[in-house]
C-alpha cells in the first residue's frame, strides 16, 4: 500500500479528508527500447541521439516500421512518445530527398523528393510540435514552418513554395490549402506522409467534419499523383484501428493499430474528491454542494503555496477564469510575491498571449494555471507535479490524458477529480470502477451527416469537379446529397460529373468547428479593440445583451449582441454578480428511423426538429449566488434540426410504479435531466452537446415522453448511442440518482445547470421508480450488453 500521507495534505484538508471518495494509485512503468528501424535516415538517429535519446521504445519502433505497410495509428498514453512515430519517419524521407537533390542538382524529378503534412486540432499544439521539430532537426535538411491562421501573409507564398514539412490545423487545411491547391502543387506532389495529431479528438460534429476534410486532402493528392501514408496519434481509445480507418474513409485492413506502451512514467496518486455540502440551499431549496470552482481555486493555492507545480483543468472558459481569480486573490492576501505566478488559459485569447502562457509553463515561472481543455492536447510540459481536473472532462480518454500530464518527468505525481453538482461526477466519485476498470469510449462521429456532407460535398466539387467515381469517397449518402444540392441550385450536374457554378469560396462559407457562419468577434466598446471570439452556437447564451464576459480576469458587461455582423460589443465592467441564461425548447418528431419495444415501454430514435429561445437571464451574486435580479430578453428563437433517442410509457406501467398523474411532470423532468446528465458515460460526448424535454403528453406521441437529442444539426451519433445501450444507460441513471444523500433532489443528481423552467418540477423518488419502472421491461440481453 503507497504512503499517501505526504500526498494528500497538499490538497489542504490534512492526511484524512473526508471529501476523499477513492484513491487509486497508477504504478510507475519502466522503459522497454528496441533498436531503430533502418527505415530511419542515420542522420536522423545521430538528431535524437544529440537530444539524449539512443535508442526508441519497442513501441515507437514497431510504429516506425509500420509506416511501411500502410496507414497507422499509435494509440498510447500521454507522455509515450507518440511523436517519434511520426517525426522519424517523416523527417528521415525529407532529409535523405533533400540530400539526393542536392547530390544531383536539376537531374532528379519530384519522386525522390518528400514532403509532410502535420495537422492538430489545436494552434497550441501545432506551434510546441514546431518547436520540437526545430530542436530535433538543426543538423537535417528539412524546412519546417508553421501554416495558420496567425501566419503572416507575406511568409505564406514562401512556405507553399519551398517548405518540407508544414504543421498546420484542420481548419487551415479546409479553407486555405485545399480551395488552392494548384499553388500548393509542388508541395502536393512530393506529399509522402500525413500526421494526424491528437484523433481522438476528432469526434462529434467536428470529428464528422475533419473526416471530410481528410477525404478531400486524399483526393486532391491523388490528382497529384501522390498517396501519402497517414500516420495518427491518439490517446488510448477503444477500438483506435476502426476509428482512425473511418476517419479517413479507408477500410479497417489498411490501418495498423499500435497499442502497447513501452515509456516510462512516473507513479501518479489519483484522488477521487467531492466537495462537501456548502450549507447553503440552492433552487427549490436543495442543498448544494461546495463550488467546484472555490474548490479548486482553493487545492489550487494550497499547491502553489507549496511550490508544487500544478495544471488545474477546467470545463468552461469562465470557469477557468475564475479559478484563476479566486486563486490570484487568495495568494495576493497569504503570500503576494506569489499571486503573479497563477494564471488562465483558454481558447479565444490572442496567439500572442497564448504563447507567452506556454512558455512561461515550461520555464516554470508560472506556478499554477487553470485552463481549459486546450492544454489537455499534446504540448510538451516537463515537470508538472500535480493536475486538479475540475469536473468530469466528458470521456476516460480525456481524464487519463489530463492527469497524464503530471509525472511526465519521472517524479511522483498526484492527481485529483473534483466532482461537480452534477449526476455524472456524483456516479463516478462513489463508483471508482467507472473511470479505472472499464474500457475508454469509442470516439463517435458520423461524415454522413447531411448538413456536415454537403458543404464538403461541394468544398470537393470546386477544388476539382466531382467524377462519378468519387462518390465512393463520400459515401452511401453522397448521391442523394448530391441530388438534393443540385436541386437547390448550389451544383450543376454534367454528363462528367457535378461542378460548383457559383463566385463564391464554398469552403469559406462553413467552419468546421461552428454553425451559423463561424465565430464572432468580441470587441471592447470604447477602444475597439478584439479581446477574443466566441462560436455562434454560445452566442445567445454567454453574450446576450447584459451578459457579464470575463477575459484574462478583466469583466466586462455585453452592450450589444449584432448576429447579423458576427460582432459582440462589451464594456469594461466590475459587477458583484455572474449571469446564467434562461432558454425553452419544444421537440417535434420528423421521422421514426428505429425503434425497439420493452414489453409495453417504447426506445424510438430518428430526426426531430428543436426550436430553442433564450427569454431572459438571471443575475447571481458573487459570492453566495444568490438570484438578484432576472431580466427579459428579446432574441430570435433557433431552428436545430438534429437526432434524437426517446422514450414513451404507457399509463398502466407508470401506474404499476406507483407513479400518480400529478406527479408525472416532475417525475419525467427529474429522469430527463438525469439522463443527459449520465449520457457521456456511453458516449464521447459533454452534457453540453445534447439537450432534452419531457412531457406527461407529446403531442406526436400521444404518451409520457422522454427526449434526449443531440445538440449539433444533423446529429453527431451521440443520441444514437445512447439508444444502443439504452439499458446501461437507464442502470446508471438510476444508480446515479439513488447514490445521491439529498433528499429531493439537487444538482448533484436531478437538478441542472441549464434547465430552461428553473428545475421546477422536480421529483426525485418519482425518477428512481420511473426508471426502475423501465428497466423491468428491458431484455435482459440489453442489460447484460456493455455493461458500465
Amino acid at each position: 500500500m503507497p504512503d499517501y500521507d505526504s500526498l494528500l495534505p497538499l490538497l489542504g484538508r490534512g492526511n484524512a479528508p473526508e471529501e476523499v471518495r477513492h484513491v487509486r494509485e497508477l504504478p510507475a512503468r519502466e522503459a522497454v527500447t528496441a533498436p531503430w528501424p533502418d527505415l530511419v535516415h542515420p542522420d536522423v538517429v545521430t538528431a535524437y541521439a544529440r537530444l539524449g535519446v539512443h535508442e526508441p521504445y519497442r513501441h515507437q519502433a514497431r510504429a516506425i516500421e509500420a509506416t511501411r505497410g500502410g496507414h497507422v495509428v499509435v494509440a498510447t498514453g500521454t507522455a509515450s512518445g507518440k511523436s517519434m512515430a511520426y517525426q522519424a519517419p517523416a523527417l528521415s524521407a525529407i532529409h535523405a530527398g533533400r540530400l539526393l537533390a542536392e547530390s544531383s542538382p536539376g537531374v532528379l524529378q519530384h519522386t525522390e523528393e518528400a514532403t509532410a503534412l502535420y495537422l492538430a486540432p489545436t494552434k497550441a499544439l501545432a506551434a510546441d510540435q514546431l518547436a520540437s521539430v526545430e530542436a530535433l532537426a538543426g543538423g537535417l535538411r528539412v524546412r519546417a514552418h508553421s501554416y495558420d491562421g496567425d501566419t503572416p501573409l507575406e511568409q505564406r507564398r514562401w512556405i507553399r513554395d519551398h517548405a518540407d514539412l508544414v504543421l498546420c490545423n484542420p481548419d487551415m487545411l479546409h479553407a486555405g490549402v485545399l480551395p488552392n491547391h494548384p499553388q500548393w502543387s509542388r508541395f502536393l506532389r512530393r506529399l509522402r506522409y500525413v500526421v494526424v495529431d491528437e484523433a481522438h479528438v476528432y469526434r462529434g460534429v467536428f470529428g464528422s467534419h475533419v473526416a471530410n476534410v481528410l477525404r478531400r486532402l486524399r483526393r486532391v493528392t491523388a490528382l497529384y499523383g501522390s498517396e501519402p501514408v497517414f500516420i495518427g496519434a491518439s490517446a488510448t481509445s477503444a477500438a483506435p484501428q476502426e476509428s482512425f480507418a473511418r476517419l479517413l474513409g479507408v477500410a479497417d485492413a489498411e490501418v495498423e493499430a499500435v497499442t502497447g506502451d513501452d515509456s516510462p512514467h512516473g507513479p501518479v496518486t489519483v484522488v477521487l474528491w467531492e466537495p462537501e455540502q456548502s450549507g447553503a440551499e440552492g433552487e427549490n431549496g436543495a442543498p448544494t454542494r461546495r463550488s467546484v470552482l472555490a474548490e479548486s481555486a482553493d487545492m489550487l493555492t494550497d499547491l502553489v503555496l507549496k511550490q508544487v507545480r500544478t495544471l488545474a483543468f477546467v470545463g468552461s472558459r469562465r470557469g477557468a477564469e475564475t479559478v484563476a481569480q479566486i486563486a490570484h486573490s487568495q495568494l495576493d492576501e497569504v503570500e503576494p510575491g506569489l499571486a503573479h505566478r497563477v494564471a488562465a488559459y483558454r481558447a479565444g485569447f490572442l496567439p500572442e498571449e497564448r504563447r507567452e502562457l506556454e512558455q512561461q509553463l515550461r520555464d516554470g515561472r508560472l506556478l499554477g494555471l487553470a485552463s481549459t481543455s486546450a492544454l489537455e492536447l499534446g504540448i510538451d510540459v516537463a515537470g508538472l507535479d500535480a493536475v486538479l481536473v475540475a469536473g468530469w472532462p466528458g470521456t476516460r480518454a480525456s481524464f487519463f490524458q489530463q492527469i497524464g500530464r503530471a509525472g511526465r518527468a519521472g517524479q511522483q505525481a498526484l492527481a485529483a477529480f473534483i466532482a461537480r453538482e452534477d449526476p455524472l461526477d456524483t456516479y463516478l466519485v462513489n463508483h471508482h470502477e467507472a473511470i479505472f476498470d472499464v474500457n475508454v469510449e469509442a470516439t463517435i462521429f458520423d461524415p454522413s451527416n447531411p448538413y456536415v456532407l454537403a458543404p464538403h460535398l461541394c468544398a470537393a466539387a470546386a477544388e476539382q469537379p466531382l467524377r462519378p467515381a468519387d462518390l465512393e469517397l463520400f459515401g452511401l449518402a453522397a448521391p442523394g446529397i448530391l441530388d438534393s444540392l443540385v436541386r437547390a441550385g448550389q451544383l450543376r450536374r454534367r454528363p462528367s460529373g457535378w461542378f460548383w457554378t457559383r463566385a463564391e469560396a464554398p469552403a469559406a462559407m462553413v467552419s468546421i468547428r461552428a454553425e451559423g457562419g463561424g465565430p464572432l468577434q468580441i470587441v471592447e466598446t470604447d477602444s475597439g479593440q478584439i479581446l477574443g471570439s466566441i462560436g455562434t452556437g454560445q452566442a445567445h447564451q454567454q453574450t446576450h445583451p447584459g451578459a457579464v464576459y470575463v477575459h484574462q480576469g478583466r469583466s466586462y458587461l455585453v452592450d450589444e449582441l449584432d448576429l447579423e455582423h458576427h460582432v459582440v460589443s462589451v464594456s469594461r465592467a466590475h459587477p458583484d454578480f455572474y449571469t446564467m441564461a434562461r432558454e425553452v425548447t419544444s421537440v417535434n418528431v420528423l421521422e421514426e428511423q428505429r425503434r425497439e419495444s420493452w414489453g409495453r415501454v417504447t426506445v424510438h430514435a430518428g430526426q426531430v426538429q428543436v426550436t430553442s429561445l433564450v427569454v431572459s437571464y438571471q443575475r447571481k451574486a458573487l459570492p453566495g449566488h444568490e438570484i438578484i435580479g432576472e431580466e427579459p430578453l428579446d432574441l430570435p428563437p433557433t431552428d436545430l434540426f438534429t437526432k434524437a433517442v426517446w422514450f414513451t410509457v404507457p399509463a398502466p406501467v407508470l401506474a404499476a410504479a406507483g407513479i400518480e398523474e400529478p406527479d408525472l411532470p416532475g417525475t419525467l423532468h427529474a429522469a430527463e435531466h438525469a439522463m443527459i446528465g449520465l449520457l457521456p458515460l456511453l458516449a464521447t460526448c459533454d452534457r453540453w452537446d445534447v439537450g432534452g424535454l419531457s412531457t406527461a403528453l407529446h403531442a406526436d406521441t400521444e404518451l409520457p415522453t422522454i427526449f434526449v437529442h443531440d445538440g449539433h444539426p444533423g446529429g453527431a451519433g451521440f443520441a444514437e448511442r445512447g439508444y444502443d445501450l439504452a439499458a446501461t444507460w437507464l442502470a446508471a441513471t438510476r444508480a446515479a440518482i439513488v447514490s445521491c444523500e439529498c433528499e429531493h433532489g439537487c444538482p448533484s443528481c436531478v437538478q441542472s445547470p441549464k434547465c430552461g423552467k428553473r428545475n421546477n418540477p422536480l421529483d426525485k423518488a418519482g425518477a428512481v421508480a420511473f426508471l426502475g419502472a423501465l428497466l423491468d421491461q428491458a431484455p435482459e440481453s440489453s442489460l447484460r450488453e456493455g455493461a458500465v
